[in-house]
């Protein structure tokens, strides 16, 4: 009786979080991969997977690329960790191919990511076969979402395409289905449906995990993207799962094949316990480095800047918000900046320091200036207005649409240089109750230069509307080394440009 097993560990989006620290303080957090990896429990049947997104994100990313510039260090706390797959995520490509590589040449593991194909339109990162010590042979293909695309800068994709994510799994299961015993598909990418309803949450192509469930017949897809915790369940015949990001939970996946037949079942395991110490103690040195360039004094300011809640900083205006727009005015001479927040943005105390910066700003965006009608200005308004929902009582929410499947209060923007305000009580799409800039009410025929992250110009997140408009300006400068700049030449009190707005 053939009653053979494969274990697998998966995570995925660590977004450079390896230690078990989130950077605010120097409190022991239960996050990060080394939290996560200690627990895991490896031998000749086990197989350690990562789905990507992982060079990019935690301060420690930011570090590494600006005063090493290598992500070898990143590829040997993989190596301590024994990852021996991992595809790549949309943020891998954010400092260019060279940097990428710099890791991956590192990697003793395998990079398995299907769709990203040479110039001559061979597979980068094929797929692989791995025979287990027991006999099992296990098919791995690897694949990231195309909008990479869309969102990444043409200039890091140099030498490379990415191609349409599900039809390169087909044509990779075709090939590795007669020659091994199970399929695993790891994609960086998430769920366009509700798993319980099949409800349609996103008519785009970012996610396409239920249509692989659908059309292909692997057995077991492991997804990441979206941040959100997907239980092992079965879905179309394929058992998936995703963990949520930064480390803070893994998934352990086991598949037994008794009575001829495939049994899955899988665990969501929190980050917890002891980091291994020589695992502290080997990179501590790097660590160390990246804690004292963090406390780099970078300006102070006359008050803090504290957080709220996302939905009252949304309806009565964050002085954050207003730094950042404040600085993309200055910076490009636009008449109108877009800004937006992190789900759980960091404030700023009166001394600001480097990471406190990183913390707030979190991103790898550059700026773009486009030139954008009153009508497109109003449409992108109306995509942001659908943040608010009322409650029975009357009491303004975040509606679901900014929070499922996944938590999305970075796709609500905040403007600068014009005066608007929102009436929730009128429908969706209709609800810019007044637009003006410098007492005139916008027309629909009206021009405006609008600054916008290169994130949100490429349309992602329901602002399509910007996809078509002339590109004036790039600033090749990320959005964080601004800021740095920013506080470098004022003194407090900063200039800041304040959102003229309200919602009601």
């Amino acid at each position: 009786m053939d009653e053979r097993q494969l274990t697998i560990y998966f995570t995925s989006d660590l977004h450079g979080y390896i230690y078990p620290t989130d950077y605010r303080s120097a409190d022991e957090k239960d996050i990060g991969l080394f939290k996560c990896a200690s627990q895991f429990r490896k031998d000749g049947n086990t197989l350690v997977v990562d789905g990507g997104d992982l060079l990019q994100g935690a301060p420690l990313g930011a570090y590494c690329h600006d005063t090493i510039g290598s992500a070898a260090k990143f590829a040997e706390m993989m190596n301590c960790c024994g990852y021996d797959y991992v595809t790549l995520g949309n943020h891998d490509f954010n400092f260019g191919m060279p940097y990428l590589e710099s890791y991956l040449d590192a990697l003793r593991g395998n990079c398995i990511c299907e769709n990203v194909r040479r110039e001559d339109g061979s597979s980068r990162f094929p797929a692989r076969v791995q025979v287990l010590e027991n006999g099992l042979r296990v098919g791995l293909v690897g694949i990231v979402t195309d909008h990479v695309n869309v969102w990444e800068r043409p200039e890091h994709l140099a030498g490379i395409s990415v191609t349409d994510p599900v039809e390169a799994a087909r044509n990779a299961l075709r090939t590795l289905r007669d020659r091994v015993d199970l399929t695993v598909c790891v994609y960086h990418g998430g769920f366009e449906r509700d798993l319980a309803s099949g409800r349609v949450l996103s008519e785009t192509s970012e996610n396409a995990a239920y249509r692989i469930c659908q059309e292909l017949d692997f057995d077991i897809l492991l997804t990441g993207h979206q941040h959100m915790s997907v239980p092992g369940q079965m879905v179309r015949g394929t058992f998936v799962v995703q963990p949520s990001d930064k480390g803070q939970e893994f998934l352990c996946i086991t598949a037994e094949r008794r009575d001829a037949r495939w049994h899955f079942s899988s665990r969501t395991l929190p980050a917890g316990g002891a980091c291994r110490g020589r695992w502290l103690a080997e990179f501590a040195e790097m660590e160390q480095g990246a804690q004292n360039w963090l406390d780099q004094t970078a300006g102070h300011l006359a008050a803090p800047m504290v957080p709220d809640t996302p939905l009252r900083m949304a309806a009565y205006g964050s002085p954050l918000a207003d730094l950042f727009n404040s600085v993309q005015l200055e910076a490009t001479g636009a008449q109108i900046s877009v800004t937006s927040l992190a789900n759980d943005p960091a404030g700023l105390p009166r001394t600001v320091r480097r990471r406190d910066i990183l913390n707030a700003y979190p991103y790898a965006n550059t700026l773009v200036v486009k030139r954008v009608t009153g009508a497109v200005l109003r449409q992108a308004m109306e995509r942001s207005a659908e943040y608010f929902a009322r409650n029975a009582d009357g009491s303004l929410c975040v509606s679901d649409a900014f929070l499922k499947p996944k938590v999305e209060h970075y796709n609500y923007d905040y403007y600068a240089g014009v005066r608007y305000a929102f009436d929730c009580s009128r429908p969706v799409g209709s609800r810019v109750a007044e637009l003006s800039i410098n007492g005139k009410n916008v027309a629909d025929t009206d021009v405006f230069t609008v600054c916008l992250s290169s994130y949100r110009a490429s349309g992602t997140g329901g602002y399509e509307c910007y996809v078509d408009c002339p590109v004036l300006k790039e600033i090749g400068t990320e959005m964080s080394d601004l800021l740095l700049d920013f506080f470098r030449e004022h003194g407090e009190p900063l200039p800041l440009v304040r959102g003229d707005y309200r919602v009601f």
